[in-house]
């Protein structure tokens, strides 16, 4: 592993790709719900179909490692951005729910596959010092994208209706693709390491790393249901105050600058002092916006939180993808990496089946508290079993690489 690879040599070829394909989806999630209703979804139907994507990218978790194993993390990427493309023009012709709800579906599969391939090319060739900071860089290009997508996709609608939201996703993801294409491979990667492992299964690398996934594993899990959960709580708990969309929406959008800002310096304080500086904070601070969240009766209050939850959010960028590169073998990387997202997609998905069931039987308030406890849980989890070493820039990548092998949550490495 080369230690002459920095951010800016691989930003071309590794975060501009991302970033695009981010604009793309920041420009299609916004009107999934309203082509559903166009074509005679009920609300709940129309609900459904928008979770489709994430049911897709939850079941697409270890399929893409196996793939992405076998064939290489760019060819994934490619097989991704053309699956992307197939399903955003079913969903220009669909003339059934049902059928953009499974082009919605296969959406979600390339998603979990391009995220997948990118991480694990990262946590190959980013030198371990600055590991924190590239992991925590792919999130926020990401995010980027996500918010300049639904900006984008306004006008594109305006004018062309919501068949132009899905027509620029594609034009975003081709547009990716033909970078990953034109650009030269980034490098870095050590001349006898290799990404292609099919011949390690799934099943064998998550058998062999059960103590990670059973503690650290349940840690992600709470992270992605409590940062999920703000996508939820916050409109409903907003919608209860009486109000409207536009200002629910630029509530969001304040909130989602706070969060994009910080990821850079979540990703040096995790390089410079550790993981667990940043996960237990970000989920304390997570924990406390929602039992804020449904004290607030006003604007005021309701922004203030709303930017608390940004903020929590923020200082926890890439955390997920650095833990996961942080604890996953040479051998069989891509695999355990679809076990770890596996993880949080999972949290993803629960948190908000969780609320709106918690809210169905008793009532949002304490569904929005239960969440907070559960961000209370996550950093404890997090402060018990991230691993005990302190990141340096004397820290040697090969070391790190050697230490791997026998690394388990709680142990203590030598500084």
């Amino acid at each position: 592993m080369s230690e002459q690879v920095t951010l800016r040599s691989i930003g071309v070829g590794v975060y501009l790709p991302t970033m695009l394909y981010g604009v793309g989806q920041g420009a299609m999630v916004p009107i999934i719900a309203h082509s559903a209703r166009d074509l005679g979804a009920s609300v709940g139907v129309a609900g459904l179909v928008v979770a489709a994507i994430g049911v897709g990218q939850l079941i697409g978790d270890l399929p893409a490692g196996a793939l992405a194993g076998r064939i290489g993390e760019r060819r994934a990427m490619l097989a991704a951005a053309a699956l992307d493309v197939v399903a955003m023009a079913a969903c220009v012709i669909a003339g059934s729910v049902w059928l953009l709800g499974a082009a919605i579906f296969c959406a979600g599969l390339a998603g979990a596959v391009w995220g997948l391939a990118r991480q694990a090319y990262l946590a190959e060739v980013v030198p371990f010092h600055l590991r924190a900071r590239a992991m925590s860089t792919l999130g926020g290009v990401h995010r980027i994208g996500r918010f300049i997508g639904p900006f984008l996709g306004a006008g594109v609608v305006r004018a062309w209706g919501t068949d132009g939201a899905y027509a620029m996703n594609g034009i975003a993801v081709l547009a990716a693709a033909a970078l990953l294409v034109s650009l030269p491979e980034p490098q870095g990667r050590h001349p006898h390491a290799t990404t292609a492992s099919g011949d390690v299964r799934i099943v064998d690398v998550a058998r062999s790393h059960l103590p990670i996934f059973y503690t650290l594993g349940v840690g992600v899990l709470l992270i992605g249901a409590v940062r999920a959960s703000r996508d939820v709580v916050l409109p409903l708990w907003a919608d209860s105050l009486g109000f409207d969309a536009a200002t629910t929406s630029l509530i969001f959008g304040i909130a989602g600058a706070v969060d994009m800002l910080l990821f850079y310096p979540a990703g040096k304080v995790m390089d410079r002092v550790g993981r667990a500086f940043v996960a237990v904070p970000s989920m304390v601070v997570l924990a406390a916006a929602h039992f804020l969240l449904p004290l607030t009766h006003d604007l005021t209050s309701l922004s203030l939180v709303a930017l608390l939850m940004g903020f929590g959010n923020g200082i926890g960028s890439g955390i997920v993808m650095t833990l996961g590169a942080d604890l996953s073998p040479s051998v069989g990387r891509p695999a355990f990496l679809g076990a770890w997202r596996l993880c949080a997609d999972a949290g993803n998905s629960g948190g908000p089946l969780l609320i709106g069931t918690v809210s169905a039987a008793v009532a949002l308030g304490p569904a929005i508290v239960l969440m907070g406890g559960l961000g209370l849980l996550g950093a404890l989890v997090m402060g018990r079993y991230i691993p005990r070493y302190v990141p340096s820039p004397r820290s040697l990548p090969s070391v790190v690489e050697e230490d791997q092998a026998v690394l388990r949550p709680g142990r203590t490495r030598p500084t």
